[in-house]
């Protein structure tokens, strides 16, 4: 397939600024792949479409306030420095994208308001660089000095000021191991109490981890899907999840739900020879589009993404490219709230 195969026009004002209150209070379109059939419900209503032994696999990822304004050493010049990800951590070194990069050279010491230094190590891409703090507690005394001074990377497609609050609210109830620059947004919409009723339903829910960096939204500029390359993310999938996932994928009446784009990333990175899943830690770069072979995920719960975004893509290749679009065309007309404050669909 082609990159213009996954335009298409929205409205701007459907972009969703701010969550749902609750956030299990937002829509859900439910797509049935073997009906042929799309229902809207709310999100809060998940729990019918589960039932005992059923397991949901959620990406348990953090976000940390990764966007840091300093300046330049002699000329004072403000410098915004977003972090992407944590090279070295004996060693302070950082990958990150530097604005306006042009005032940026090896060898400049930026310095931030907390007494935090950094000095500018190497030269990645055109706006990329690679820095070394200059630090001399631990690692996790170093992310506190991050977390002073930091803002929360909110999408810029918001269009508005980076609010204390989103420090919460870009962030999900399963949020525990810190490394993301973006939120795992299909898990924005659960609840302590969906959780709750969902557990006592007999729904096993496993975590993952798939560290977002800004691959993920990286723009997709060949017409030829098969030459776009993404960026690699860490990830990381349990013992424990390995085991709750094959157990269903070997029952005839349970089923294996990947709560967002990154769950099946992260899952379908880790197969074995018998295409089961297995627990592995490490890094993926796989780009997953029409039409590829899923192995492990058998339901899918998302949100609505941005056009020509390999998101949109993976979801595509889930649902069938056709049925997708038109699942797309309906949610405009029916006015869902769109990207990663928006509503949700569930892919069954």
């Amino acid at each position: 397939m082609k990159l213009t195969h996954f335009e298409y026009d929205y409205p701007s004002e459907l972009i969703a600024k701010y969550p749902a209150v609750p956030r299990d209070s937002s829509r859900l379109m439910v797509i049935n792949r073997a009906e042929g059939s799309i229902t809207h419900r709310k999100f809060s209503d998940l729990g019918d479409y589960f039932t005992d032994g059923d397991v949901m696999v959620v990406n348990d990822t953090k976000v940390f306030p990764a966007r840091l304004f300093g300046n330049k050493e002699k000329t004072g010049a403000r410098i915004e420095v977003f972090l992407l990800r944590e090279l070295n951590p004996e060693s302070r070194l950082w990958d990150v994208i530097v604005d306006p990069a042009r005032k940026i050279r090896i060898g400049n010491k930026l310095y931030f308001e907390n007494g935090l230094i950094a000095e500018v190590i190497d030269n990645t891409t055109s706006r990329g660089r690679t820095i070394r703090f200059v630090f001399e507690g631990t690692d996790e005394e170093l992310y506190e000095k991050i977390d002073e001074i930091g803002q929360t990377p909110i999408p810029p497609y918001l269009k508005r000021d980076v609010e204390p609050e989103d420090r919460e609210r870009y962030q999900t109830i399963f949020a525990a191991e810190r490394g993301a620059v973006a939120a795992p947004t299909a898990g924005l919409h659960f609840t302590p109490e969906l959780l709750t009723g969902l557990s006592n339903a007999g729904v096993d829910i496993q975590v993952s981890t798939l560290h977002i960096g800004l691959g993920t939204f990286r723009p997709v500029e060949v017409e030829d899907l098969t030459k776009h390359r993404m960026d690699s993310e860490f990830f990381h999938v349990p013992p424990p999840t390995a085991e709750a996932v094959n157990r269903a994928l070997q029952s005839p009446t349970n089923t294996v739900t990947a709560v967002g784009t990154t769950v099946v990333r992260a899952i379908e990175s880790s197969l074995s020879a018998s295409n089961m899943l297995k627990a592995k830690r490490g890094w993926t770069d796989k780009f997953i589009y029409p039409e590829y072979e899923f192995h492990i995920t058998e339901r899918l719960i998302t949100n609505f993404h941005m056009p020509r975004s390999t998101l949109l893509m993976l979801v595509a290749a889930f649902a069938g490219y056709d049925f997708m679009m038109e699942a797309y065309q309906l949610a405009l007309k029916e006015k869902y709230r769109l990207f990663s404050f928006g509503d949700a669909m569930l892919i069954i």
